[in-house]
This record gives structure tokens, sequence and C-alpha cells, in this order.
């Protein structure tokens, strides 16, 4: 029981570190990136699409992006995606594609953008605390109902907090990297 909670928590905070990754790839950095774009869609053929599936993604320089349809017959609509977005860029057909030039970043858009994070960083770690909390509830019932003893509902919370200081020292160490990257020049 007590290792089934265990694994069960284990998994629900990888997930939140895996919020917390996606989360961070939406700050923008000095570099485009892909992830950028995830959240876009373009209508194509009466259809809101991701625009991960209607076209390809390089990074020609590093704040550059050319966005290359599949079907150039959507180029248009792909345009009119990304500048309705909230990304701030104004993109430009130049051919078969799409280019997107993303603007240098100032020291203090930097530092919005560290907050920004240091915020999404901190909610990861609610989430995470949250889990704790559910497991210890489940492992103080399971005890009080006398499923388990006393040594092992103690070895168990033990076990969760192990758990829980390691998830949220990774999200500390996405977060050091994140600023890291967001104050690169």
């Amino acid at each position: 029981m007590i290792d089934e909670t265990i694994k069960d928590v284990r998994k629900k905070m990888a997930s939140a570190i895996e919020f917390a990754k996606t989360d961070f790839s939406k700050v923008r950095t000095g570099r485009a990136t892909p992830a950028m774009f995830n959240q876009l869609t373009a209508e194509y053929y009466g259809t809101p699409t991701p625009l991960q599936q209607l076209a390809t993604f390089k990074s020609p320089e590093p704040r550059v992006m050319m966005i290359t349809p599949f079907d150039r017959g959507c180029i248009n609509e792909i345009e009119k995606a990304v500048r309705n977005s909230d990304l701030g860029v104004n993109p430009a057909v130049d051919g078969n594609a799409v280019r997107v030039v993303f603007p240098e970043l100032t020291e203090d858009r930097r530092k919005e953008y560290i907050k920004i994070v240091r915020d999404k960083a901190e909610d990861a770690k609610v989430v995470i605390r949250n889990h704790r909390r559910s497991a210890m509830d489940v492992i103080k019932k399971a005890e009080k109902d006398g499923d388990i003893g006393e040594d092992d509902a103690r070895r168990g919370e033990k076990q969760i907090e192990d758990e829980t200081k390691k998830f949220t020292n990774q999200v500390d160490e996405l977060l050091k990297a994140k600023e890291a990257e967001l104050m690169e020049v």
C-alpha cells in the first residue's frame, strides 16, 4: 500500500516537472525555438490546425525562425496566426516560407521574463507540495484505519518527503538553467 502510494505520488510529481519544462519553453529567450509556436493554430480548410502539423521550422540564425508550410496555399494563414499571436513579432512572407525575426531582448525585458519564470517555478513547487499532502493524507488515513502500522507510516512519510525534496530540487535546477539562458546575451 505504501509503495503504491509512493509510486503514484512520484508519477504525479514527475508530470508536474514535465509541465514546468513545457511552461518554461514558452518563455522567450534570445533564441528562436519551435517550442515558441506550440500553442499557435492556423485555419486550414476551415479547421484550426496546430502549426506543427502544417509546416517545418528552421532557425538559420539565433533570432530568426523560418516556417515552411507543407502546402503553399496556407502560407498567408500561418503568417496571420503568427502576427495575431502574443509573441510580439511581425512575420513576413519570404518566398515559400514565413520569416519571423525576434527583436533583441532588453535588460528590463529579460528581468521581467525571469520574474515570470520564477512564478512558474513556484507554481510547479505548489503542485508538487499538493501531491505530497495528498499522499500524506492517504498514509495517515491508512494508519488510522489500522491498515498499516505506525513504523510503516513514518517510513512512508519519510519516503514521500524525500521524493518531494528531490522534485523541488529539480524545479530549482530548471529555474537556474532558464535564468542563465535568459541573461545570456
